[in-house]
């Protein structure tokens, strides 16, 4: 399975969902970064589950353990390796998914790939459950971004048919401060509690509902990235397409495609000594290049696909068309725990093209 991403930054994650731990080694971190292991803990709750029913009641504290690459909270250059824990797993919930394929899964795809041998146990190494060690990571990469003056924040800019607000032209530091040290970041403090109601409805239904992140990532210089192979959009991608349940990544305005060319055109300025644009149509980057306007981009995530509903399936060992019902424990909406997931690959993204 390919677990291996990088080239300046280097990361490679390992473990299954209901394996004994989960974990990540990165590779080219700076030696003598002193490490703030509070904020870490931070990004980690918001990602972690069974906080309140929004999310699955599968409780995991997500408490992690450095087990190299550090010495007395300072980065030593050496390559650092942090496992986390799996504590609260009911693999019992899974046995008849071996041959019973659930609708929307990795199940069968991965089935013909390995052969059956994969752990379909809560989706093994396909789950989100893998993005623990990843916002981990991504944490660390924030705070290194941090002493270069690049800030990163995102916000829950859609679920199901609910929408908030999204980012203006000039993005305030305070903004993407606040948005990252909330539990739950949206523009409009109000569409918040209407987002809660879709997801309740969905949960009542036995059903789910998806959604769309939006991210900024602000105080990039510009003239990073390269046209073409290396963009900064062909860069950041493949991270977020990573990301379980990730199904659309966009950058700039979402409608820019509705444009005459004066409209999505961004008409630079000076203000003082700094180059700025009047609009950020194309979200911080033109020509694979970054512009020195902050980059904004959008993910779309799916519904989750494990429902307590019946659905039409086969059974690959009697190849004979049947149902399933799902059981365990599931997100009724992924999309509240990947705001932070989303931050986090921007942020590994971004320190890998910075060098």
């Amino acid at each position: 399975m390919s677990a291996n991403w990088g080239n300046n930054i280097e990361l490679s994650i390992f473990g299954e969902s209901h394996g004994p731990a989960i974990g990540i080694v990165i590779g080219g971190l700076p030696a003598g970064m002193k490490l703030d292991m509070d904020e870490i803990r931070w990004f980690m709750k918001r990602r972690a589950p069974g906080q309140n029913q929004m999310s699955t009641p599968r409780k995991e504290k997500d408490e992690f353990q450095i087990v190299s690459g550090i010495l007395d909270g300072v980065t030593t250059g050496a390559p650092l390796c942090a496992m986390i824990e799996n504590t609260n797993t009911h693999s019992k919930d899974y046995s008849e998914l071996k041959v019973n394929m659930r609708p929307g899964h990795s199940d069968y795809p991965a089935y013909i790939k390995y052969h059956g041998y994969n752990d379909v146990r809560g989706g093994g190494h396909f789950s989100g459950r893998l993005t623990a060690p990843i916002v981990l990571a991504g944490s660390i990469a924030r705070q290194i971004l941090l002493e270069k003056g690049i800030l990163i924040g995102a916000h829950m800019k859609q679920i199901h048919h609910v929408q908030d607000e999204s980012f203006p032209v000039d993005i305030d530091d305070e903004l993407l401060k606040q948005l990252s040290h909330q539990m739950y970041p949206t523009l409009d403090d109000q569409v918040f509690i209407k987002m809660q109601e879709e997801i309740e409805k969905a949960r009542m239904s036995q059903d789910s509902v998806g959604g769309i992140i939006e991210c900024a990532i602000a105080h990039v210089p510009a003239g990073i990235g390269n046209p073409f192979f290396d963009s900064v959009e062909s860069h950041l991608s493949p991270l977020l397409f990573s990301i379980p349940a990730v199904k659309s990544v966009s950058f700039g305005s979402e409608s820019i495609h509705q444009m005459y060319g004066h409209e999505a055109n961004d008409a630079y300025y000076y203000q003082g000594d700094q180059v700025k644009t009047k609009t950020n149509h194309n979200g911080g980057i033109t020509g694979g290049i970054t512009n020195g306007m902050p980059i904004v981009f959008r993910v779309g995530i799916k519904p989750t696909p494990s429902i307590s509903q019946i659905q039409e399936t086969i059974n690959v060992q009697t190849h004979t068309n049947t149902q399933i019902q799902v059981k365990g424990r599931h997100d009724p909406c992924i999309v509240p725990r990947a705001v932070v997931v989303v931050e986090s690959m921007a942020a590994l993204g971004i320190l890998d093209l910075l060098g």
